[in-house]
């Protein structure tokens, strides 16, 4: 080419030269032996950016250069000065140079130096190749070479048909495999071989073009551990864009899934000690409160099974009593008799504190007692063993939770703070419990101490009442003896409803409250009565309404004669202000309604749903009131033994109705 150049060549074959030079799609120019641009091609101006004048702009005038480490490079040190200078080729010297419009492209420059036939220096012919794109390609490759290297995530290629191309440190760390150990076998090496259809699936996606993210699944390392990954697969194309294979990311997801388990056993403890806060809290129940302890610390400690023992001995002062069971059928453990007071269980009966092992055979309390010298053949097998004395409010134990589990170490730190902490809140329910049935056991004394005393003080009353109306039948009507002896048999008779009263109580409390029905017209019932109760009544006017000919109940007349018999009385007892009681009687589809209105003191509405209760009184209304507070009580029963309803609405100041409803 030099000698092209150097040559005196004819006007055709310099024509056909220009042409040729001209259209190179490489950049060439010519300077003189003062490095002015002579001659230049098309490629020489795009790669400049600008075209010089000739003979007038130095070959570094057209730009700034600098090393290919970002320096500034001297005009002398230019490749084309370096030929000029020296009068040797420059062959491939590399440097950054920067156009007009302030972009940059990376140059390999081919300078060599022209001489005459005398070997005079008269110039130099300088070929620049532009490498942008390369050094770009160089540096994506090297920055995507440095995150596969760097990566915590393991970053494998393969081809379609499975054969592993790359494999970075990370796959070495997780998977257990060398570079060596895994280039070149197939990628099923790290499948476990029940997911092997997976890689199926993966590659007839990859095919067609598909990218996989953030697919969950296992894969095995070299030992045989299965690791939880979270793959994402893009397709590898070559430059006509065929796909040829697949790049695979692997995330080790074992410590977000171990976290995302232990979230969930923490919300599921939450939730069971949310359930048994609230069960054990309505529970009055000693055997339901201990049940629902033993289920709840097995499903929290995560025992195959657990067991509640009383602390109470047999007539040799060894065995324990079972109580409640978890996880296992109540046989598996009574027919092998209950544990006696051996080293291991000594611990807990007698209050010494929680035992946890990991393995109760190995543990040296263990095994010393005949005559199994340890677990009775077909015992449930146990291995973990952890248990806590259950005690009560005065710090004696009442027994022991034990639990057991088949696997060796199951039981934890943790297991024993959550057990712990339901123990302490069972010790409150149990004691309340224990309380509540003190509670019970002596109001069913008082019944039975109410139900006695009434029967036998029926008797002299009955007897103390016919002596003073023989007495009263024997005095002159002008005697004035009489009076008082009128007085005292009317003392008499509310002593006796009094009596009667207390013992309908004791009968409804033992559920022996007897009812006789029959067939009478409760219109009827209701006009006796009040004309009876309207004799005796001088304060109060009793109103009677009713559009019913008749109504025809079955019912007992003579306890409903007794409710409707309260009612009035309470009417006009609790309204001494007041001057009528209204009474009315109605039909509601297929039911009697009788309702009762006083114009009295009235109830408070928090006091309203107490008023039918046992005993209970409105005292801050009607302290002046003598009763017993039985009357309602009484009459609710009744009604309901009925089947049918006793309410009230009120009106503190304003009065009360009172009504019942019993089927017709």
């Amino acid at each position: 080419m030099i000698e092209h150049f150097a040559s005196n060549k004819s006007a055709t074959d310099k024509n056909a030269q220009n042409q040729l030079l001209d259209n190179l799609p490489v950049a060439v120019y010519t300077c003189d032996a003062k490095g002015k641009i002579v001659s230049y091609n098309t490629a020489a101006v795009k790669l400049w950016g600008a075209a010089p004048q000739k003979g007038q702009e130095a070959y570094c005038e057209l730009w700034r250069v600098f090393y290919p480490d970002g320096e500034p490079l001297p005009p002398e040190r230019c490749p084309v000065a370096v030929a000029l200078k020296t009068g040797t080729a420059i062959n491939g010297e590399e440097f950054i140079a920067e156009r007009p419009d302030k972009t940059r492209v990376h140059i390999l420059s081919y300078a060599i130096p022209q001489f005459d036939e005398k070997g005079k220096l008269t110039g130099a012919i300088d070929t620049l190749i532009d490498i942008t794109a390369q050094k770009q390609g160089e540096s994506t490759e090297a920055m995507l070479a440095a995150i596969i290297t760097s990566s915590d995530d393991a970053i494998i290629s393969k081809t379609l048909n499975g054969t592993i191309t790359t494999w970075n440190e990370a796959a070495e760390n997780m998977y257990g495999f060398t570079r060596e150990e895994a280039m070149g076998q197939h990628i099923s090496l790290i499948i476990p071989n029940e997911r092997l259809d997976e890689e199926t699936v993966i590659i007839d996606k990859i095919k067609h073009g598909e990218r996989i993210e953030h697919f969950e699944t296992v894969r095995k390392s070299k030992t045989g551990l299965e690791i939880p990954v979270s793959l994402t697969i893009s397709p590898i194309k070559d430059a006509a864009g065929t796909v040829v294979g697949a790049s695979k990311i692997a995330r080790n997801i074992t410590r977000i899934k171990d976290a995302d388990s232990m979230l969930k056993r923490y919300a599921d403890k939450l939730e069971i000690l949310n359930d048994f806060s609230k069960v054990v809290s309505e529970s009055l129940d000693i055997e339901t409160i201990l049940q629902i302890v033993t289920d709840t610390t097995t499903r929290l400690t995560e025992a195959a099974f657990g067991a509640f023992f009383y602390n109470k001995t047999d007539d040799k002062g060894e065995s324990y009593t079972l109580y409640t069971l978890s996880g296992a059928p109540r046989d598996a453990f009574e027919k092998f008799g209950m544990p006696r007071n051996t080293a291991v269980f000594n611990a807990t009966f007698t209050g010494e504190g929680i035992v946890r092992v990991d393995d109760i055979t190995k543990d040296p309390r263990y095994g010393h007692n005949p005559p199994h010298h340890g677990q009775p053949k077909g015992h449930l097998p146990v291995v973990s063993y952890m248990a806590i004395p259950v005690r009560s409010k005065d710090g004696s134990v009442i027994g022991g939770l034990f639990f057991g589990h088949p696997e060796p170490g199951r039981f934890t730190e943790e297991h024993q703070q959550l057990l712990e902490g339901v123990v302490l809140q069972a010790k409150t329910a149990l004691d309340n419990a224990k309380m509540y049935d003190e509670i019970k056991s002596l109001n069913e004394k008082k019944d039975e101490f109410i139900g006695l005393a009434s029967h036998e003080l029926r008797t002299p009353v009955t007897s103390l009442k016919g002596y003073l109306q023989i007495f009263e039948r024997g005095l002159a009507e002008d005697d004035q003896n009489k009076t008082y002896i009128k007085k005292a048999v009317r003392q008499v008779n509310k002593l006796s409803a009094l009596i009667g009263d207390l013992l309908d109580v004791s009968k409804i409390e033992t559920g022996r409250l007897a009812l006789s029905f029959s067939a009478f017209d409760l219109k009827h019932l209701l006009r006796e009565e009040i004309e009876l109760m309207q004799y005796s009544s001088r304060s109060h006017q009793l109103n009677f309404s009713s559009n019913e000919d008749e109504l025809i109940v079955k019912a007992d007349k003579q306890r409903i004669e007794q409710v409707i018999v309260n009612l009035i009385s309470n009417a006009i007892k609790y309204s001494p202000h007041g001057d009528s009681v209204n009474i009315s009687l109605s039909k509601k589809g297929n039911k009697a309604r009788v309702e009762v209105q006083d114009f009295g003191i009235g109830i408070l509405p928090e006091q309203q749903a107490r008023i039918f209760s046992r005993f209970y009184r409105v005292d801050e209304l009607a302290a002046h009131i003598s009763g017993l507070g039985i009357g309602l009580y009484i009459s609710k029963e009744i009604i309901t033994r009925h089947n049918g309803q006793l309410k009230v609405t009120s009106e503190p100041g304003k009065g009360s109705t009172f009504w019942f409803e019993i089927p017709l």
